[in-house]
């Protein structure tokens, strides 16, 4: 319990404003002094992810949800990375299967190659987080379409251009 009280003094720190709720721009910066360096796309897929009462900011609640999930994806890096600061994407498939996400091998190299900044095959942190925020994103829209859960769906249009513009990074 003692981590959700230092996590309530840092939210606090943050929510400058005092209205119990943290926009895009103070959760990326706060998420810097952490050494965590995202675009600002990524922090705005962070806040829609766990954006759980659809008012653009995240929450005391909401933001406890993101860290644990952002705590899960730090761990799953340490325990691969060797003390090199990086994962290749042997490794980064080896992450996913830890959060329990298996993608197929098109799939994988495809957002493997859409989140390697530097194309030289090495995931920092951050590109391992993103990638994972985005696969996580994905797959929550997905399970939202996937009613009877067979793994399949099927979209028209709209629905497709909806799912589209929730999973941009």
């Amino acid at each position: 319990m003692s981590n959700i009280r230092v996590l309530k003094e840092w939210f606090e720190r943050v929510d400058s404003e005092k209205t119990g709720n943290i926009t895009t721009i103070q959760l990326q910066s706060a998420l810097a002094v952490g050494n965590l360096q995202f675009p600002i796309t990524v922090v705005q897929q962070m806040i829609r992810m766990y954006d759980f009462d659809r008012n653009g900011t995240m929450s005391f609640e909401e933001f406890v949800a993101l860290n644990k999930f952002l705590l899960k994806v730090q761990q799953a890096f340490s325990d691969l990375e060797r003390g090199r600061g990086f994962l290749v994407p042997d490794e980064v498939y080896e992450a996913l299967l830890k959060m329990d996400i298996s993608l197929d091998s098109p799939a994988f190299y495809t957002v493997c190659e859409s989140f390697d900044k530097e194309k030289n095959g090495r995931f920092r942190l951050d590109d391992v987080m993103s990638l994972c925020i985005f696969v996580q994103s994905a797959r929550n829209l997905f399970n939202s379409f996937d009613t009877s859960k067979q793994g399949r769906v099927t979209l028209d249009l709209n629905q497709f251009i909806f799912c589209t513009a929730n999973c941009r990074i």
